[in-house]
């Protein structure tokens, strides 16, 4: 059972090895929705993520039989890297299957602890069953990334350092895959705090605990379709679901949409990395029909790759209208690039990247013979909206692609 004794005993293990990572007040989010907000920034942990609380503590539990036949676990990336960590740290040699979409910078960190990398399946739960053909093919001891209560009293130690830095904490926002952290968070909270709200937050797209709290059972979705990695898990782990189920307060679920705004204004209200599995807890604070709480939201990761973070930022930055692209077509004469410029820099808009094409219409006598293409920064939608009034105008008939 998780029992106080576990959840202490794995603090006690876990404190001299991991960071005690800092809760970071945010004026921002708090003066938004008329909350006080603080993260617990776990994107700041080593490796990057809060898996490596339960996996260490996990592997600490372990006889030295069991390490010397080997470790295997299945997981989308940072489970993986924090049993990596933990099988380094203990001297244990260990096999991680990984999901073929997992994102590369996951990949190579894994790799660095000296982990035997193989990779299988699209999510989460294809690379589960191929770790678990492996643990039998060759009697390796596997390590389930969420099914387990050794796994979820690690996770769960976070709330300790959460009350002991917060102690007036009223709700914690936890990110929901499997259930293993909200399990151990919400089941540990409420010992030490009884009236405290643990509210877990969910992809719609991958929302399994949700579907199994309301079908009162451990059910498995169809498919699982978000860009939050980290969490997109088909069916939740069946030992953990009853601590779910008797502690967890609510459940809220974010569309992928939100979660690239949510992103941006991490890194620009906070200057913090953190990965989309992290950023369901900071979406879900305007869902959050209370005034004057004080929320923890738990950002649980922050392992990107910059790829990822270029497209997360152009998207974002297109969503609110800073950035955005228009077409015209123009006659082919000297002066039209002149004078299209010459309105952009009246309305205070930014060129970022410009295409004159002239063989768009073989007739170059047309007054639309020439496209333009024009890439520019605004300062949001209105002022987009007023920068192509300014075009028509002027006669011209723009249109945003």
């Amino acid at each position: 059972m998780l029992t106080f004794e576990k959840f202490n005993e794995a603090r006690n293990v876990l404190r001299e090895v991991i960071l005690e990572t800092s809760l970071v007040y945010s004026k921002s989010f708090s003066q938004q929705i008329g909350n006080d907000v603080w993260f617990k920034s776990e994107n700041m942990q080593l490796t990057g993520a809060y898996k490596i609380r339960g996996a260490l503590y996990k592997v600490s539990k372990l006889t030295p039989a069991q390490r010397e036949k080997g470790l295997i676990t299945s997981s989308a990336g940072n489970h993986a890297q924090g049993l990596g960590f933990a099988s380094q740290y203990y001297k244990a040699k260990a096999t991680i299957v990984m999901p073929e979409t997992t994102p590369l910078v996951k990949v190579n960190n894994t790799k660095s602890y000296g982990v035997n990398v193989i990779l299988a399946g699209n999510i989460y739960d294809d690379a589960y069953i191929h770790a678990m053909n492996l643990a039998n093919e060759n009697g390796y001891e596997f390590v389930h990334p969420f099914n387990d209560l050794d796994i979820a009293a690690g996770q769960g130690t976070l709330v300790f350092e959460i009350l002991d830095k917060l102690p007036e904490t009223t709700i914690i926002l936890v990110p929901v895959g499997g259930g293993g952290l909200i399990a151990g968070v919400a089941t540990l909270a409420k010992m030490l705090k009884p009236n405290i709200k643990v509210i877990g937050v969910e992809p719609s797209g991958a929302a399994c605990v949700k579907t199994s709290l309301k079908e009162k059972k451990v059910t498995s979705l169809q498919k699982v379709e978000t860009i939050a990695d980290g969490v997109a898990v088909r069916t939740p782990g069946e030992i953990v679901f009853p601590y779910i189920q008797k502690y967890v307060d609510d459940i809220i679920t974010i569309d992928d949409k939100e979660l690239v705004e949510v992103f941006l204004d991490m890194m620009e209200k906070h200057k913090m990395i953190v990965e989309n599995a992290g950023l369901l807890s900071v979406a879900a604070l305007r869902y959050l029909d209370v005034k004057y709480e004080k929320i923890v939201a738990l950002l649980s990761g922050g392992n990107m790759d910059v790829i990822t973070i270029s497209s997360l930022v152009q998207h974002g930055l297109r969503s609110r209208g800073r950035v955005f692209t228009f077409s015209v077509r123009l006659p082919d004469r000297p002066g039209e690039l002149h004078r299209i410029s010459g309105i952009i820099a009246r309305e205070r808009g930014n060129i970022i990247e410009l295409r004159h094409n002239q063989f768009v219409d073989i007739n170059r006598n047309s007054d639309k013979g020439t496209e333009l293409v024009v890439t520019l920064e605004a300062f949001g939608h209105e002022h987009k909206n007023s920068i192509m009034t300014s075009l028509s105008q002027e006669g011209y008939k723009p249109f945003v692609l």
